[in-house]
This record gives C-alpha cells, sequence and structure tokens, in this order.
C-alpha cells in the first residue's frame, strides 16, 4: 500500500478529445495505454509491444527516458589520468571523456566548433591540446578554445569576429559515482546528488575506495533485445529457480527480497550471499567497517535508467546497458575490489574464477531476455501482467517510463 501511495498519478487526459485548444493533437490511446502501466499492480499492464519494436517510440525514449535523466556512458578507469581522451557514442550522439590538468573528468560533444568535425576518433593519450584534424583548431582540457591557425586569413591566428572564450567545447553535465560517468543529455534532469540520495544513504557503508579488478574482471555481451528488458530481467528474483538453478540451489527464491524506490531504482536481495574461496581457503578481504548485515547479504539495483549495481563483502559490480539500437543492447561489466587487494597477483586466480562465474550467470539471461524480445512482435499480446507478489520491482521500472513519457506528452501538449 505505502509503494501504491508513491507512485506517479495518472494523467488527466479529460480535456483530450483530439485537438486542444492550442491546436496540439493528444493520442488518446497512448494516454490510456500509459495510466494501465502506471495503475496499482493488481490491475496493471505492462509496457505495450511499441515500447520494444517501435522506432517511433524507441525515439521518444531516447529523449524523455535516456536523455532525460542521468544515464551511464562509460568508467571513470578507463581514463584514469591527467590527459586520458575515450570517445563514446551514446545514441548517436558522439561524446568525448576526459580527464583534465586538475584531475577532473568531463564529457564533451566531441565535435570542433568550426565545423562540426569529430576531434578524437580513438582511445588515447592527449599530452598537450585536442586538437581538430582538419582546420587544427585545439582546445585545452578543459574545453576551452586555445588556438585558431589562420583563422583571420593566412598568418592571421586571430579575427575580431571570432571570440574563443564563446567557442570552447560543447559540456555535458556528467557525475562520477561508484566508477560509473553518468551524463545528462538535456540538462534538464534534477541534481545528481538529489537523484542518487536515497541509493547513497542505502550503500553509505560502501562509499570508501576499490579498485577495478583488471583485465580479467571486465567484459562485454552483446544481446538482442531492448535495452528495457535487461533492466527487468535484472530487478526481479522471481525467475531464479528456472534460469539459474545453480545459484538458486543456495540463494534461494524463498531468501530473496524486493528493493524498491519510486521513481529513481528497484531491486533484489540476498539474505545468503557466499563468500568465493578457493581450494586453499583464500578469499577476498571484505571492505572495511560493514555492518554484520553484509556478512552474507548483498543487494543488486537497476539505478534508471540503464546502469545495474550489486554489491557484496568482499567485491563490486556495474554493468552499463549501451542501448546499440531498438533491439540491440551491449553489457559492459566491470567488477571492483576492497582498495586492498590493489597489487595482489597471488589473488589473480581467484579475480578470473569470480569473473567467469558471473559471465556465466548473466549468459543465462540471455535466452530470456531475447526470447522476450521475441515475443514483443506478436499481435495479441498486450503488454503482459504483474504478480502483485513477485513482480514489483519490474513493475516500478515500468511506472517510471510510463511517467516519464506522460510527462513528456503533457509538456508537447502544452
Amino acid at each position: 500500500a505505502n509503494l501504491f501511495a508513491n507512485l506517479p498519478k495518472p494523467l488527466d487526459h479529460s480535456r483530450t478529445t483530439g485537438e486542444d485548444k492550442m491546436g496540439k493533437h493528444t493520442d488518446i490511446k497512448a494516454v490510456e495505454a500509459l495510466d494501465a502501466v502506471r495503475n496499482p499492480i493488481e490491475r496493471a499492464r505492462g509496457l505495450g509491444n511499441e515500447h520494444y519494436v517501435d522506432p517511433e517510440t524507441f525515439e521518444r525514449e531516447r529523449q524523455a527516458v535516456l536523455f532525460g535523466t542521468w544515464a551511464g556512458i562509460g568508467f571513470g578507469k578507463d581514463v584514469p589520468e591527467e590527459g586520458d581522451a575515450k570517445p563514446v557514442d551514446f545514441l548517436g550522439q558522439p561524446l568525448l571523456i576526459v580527464r583534465d590538468k586538475g584531475g577532473t573528468l568531463r564529457v564533451f560533444h566531441n565535435v570542433c566548433r568550426h565545423r562540426g568535425m569529430i576531434l578524437v576518433e580513438e582511445p588515447r593519450k592527449i599530452t598537450g591540446a585536442i586538437r581538430c584534424p582538419y582546420h587544427s583548431w585545439c582546445y585545452a582540457l578543459n574545453g576551452q578554445l586555445r588556438s585558431t591557425p589562420h583563422v583571420g586569413g593566412p598568418g592571421q591566428n586571430t579575427h575580431q569576429a571570432m571570440d574563443r572564450d564563446d567557442l570552447g567545447l560543447l559540456e555535458v553535465r556528467s557525475r562520477v559515482w561508484r566508477d560509473v560517468i553518468f551524463v545528462n543529455m538535456d540538462g534538464e534532469a534534477e541534481d545528481f546528488e538529489t537523484a542518487t540520495a536515497a541509493l547513497q544513504e542505502r550503500w553509505k557503508e560502501f562509499d570508501q575506495p576499490m579498485v577495478p579488478g583488471g583485465e580479467s574482471s571486465s567484459f562485454k555481451l552483446d544481446v538482442n533485445c531492448n535495452w528495457k528488458l535487461a533492466v527487468e530481467n535484472y530487478c526481479e528474483s522471481y525467475h531464479l529457480p528456472w534460469v539459474h538453478p545453480g545459484l538458486n540451489s543456495y540463494s534461494r527464491l524463498e531468501d530473496h527480497y524486493h528493493i524498491e524506490e519510486p521513481d529513481k531504482f528497484s531491486g533484489q536481495g540476498t539474505l545468503v550471499y557466499r563468500q568465493l574461496k578457493d581450494d586453499a581457503g583464500t578469499h577476498f578481504p571484505d571492505f572495511n567497517d560493514l555492518g554484520e548485515f553484509w556478512d552474507t547479504g548483498a543487494e543488486y539495483i537497476s539505478f534508471f535508467p540503464n546502469v545495474l549495481f550489486g554489491v557484496h563483502r568482499d567485491h563490486a559490480y556495474a554493468i552499463l546497458l549501451e542501448p546499440v539500437g531498438l533491439d540491440r543492447t551491449r553489457e559492459h561489466v566491470e567488477i571492483y575490489y576492497p582498495a586492498s587487494m590493489e597489487n595482489t597477483p597471488e589473488r589473480e586466480a581467484l579475480k578470473e574464477h569470480n569473473a567467469k562465474l558471473w559471465k556465466g550467470v548473466f549468459e543465462e539471461d540471455i535466452f530470456v531476455v531475447e526470447g522476450m524480445q521475441k515475443g514483443r512482435h506478436s499481435s495479441q499480446f498486450d503488454g503482459g501482467r504483474f504478480s502483485p507478489v513477485m513482480d514489483n520491482p519490474t513493475h516500478l521500472f515500468h511506472a517510471w517510463v510510463a511517467q516519464r513519457l506522460g510527462d513528456k506528452m503533457a509538456e508537447a501538449d502544452g
């Protein structure tokens, strides 16, 4: 009941009977479908097929759900030092991640302000300036325009009409948390600290240094499904007995609980996490000063829209869901350990084993999300129903997507 009370209110579409007073048209059926998703879980429908197979709906979600919130695009570990730069394509937007001279990580549009040329094509170290390969306009690592060769004619590197202060690289709002690089593309999302406050409070014991596991702890999975299906599957434990029988043999369905924070995240937790050990009894060190709960507890959260987190007493991970296309998703997986694991080659084999175990678990989900993607082409499927007891985290995500889209429709409708 408390969860329902916190759900967003359905849109008031009493006046939308076709064309409104402003001459703008509202799709009443689309509004009603979104309202059905946001109903209490006992009566709710899931997001309709169009949210998984229709290019126009994909474009609307791109703007409202992925560009209008704090979405993950990369990892801080990939640009650890001053001058490190990595280009990223985020849903067609060319971006550039850079570590500036002060150690601050910044994200820019990866285009020269002169003629729109791509600045950096491959990850590399920038030792001087970011130089455009077309006409050699040069930018500092903080994005400021520093040099415009011959802009006023041969040998004339300035011109009164070209104000360098107004022609720096276009920076994107960005923050780094748990080594994940988050961006807000449209610049209109709430402050990052506000958006993450509930999760930061929940996991405040894990607010301590951690180190990436290295090459063996980093991998990618390409999956033929819409990105949302990966979120939906990750945040619930209902499927464990049938999809993950090995995991369910010791971390059973009945050992799990829901995690629900309306408008922010949802997921699951387990009460019986089992620490990994090798034949000699060697294990990973714990994060410092954890409470007793984490001796056997672990949590797995989908932070809306596209970042999946997991925390345990001795390691953590993050998964970035890259929406490569309407029905294609690339999962970028990075595993992290307590800072005390730095420079511990004697545990390398154990790290490799841990990564292999997690990769196996994630691969077990592929047939499920790909099967649901195929199922969304059924002309008779109506979005499905939710178990009022088992599907709460998934319903919460659907309701959030529906709310984001509904809000944008209301804005467009004036």
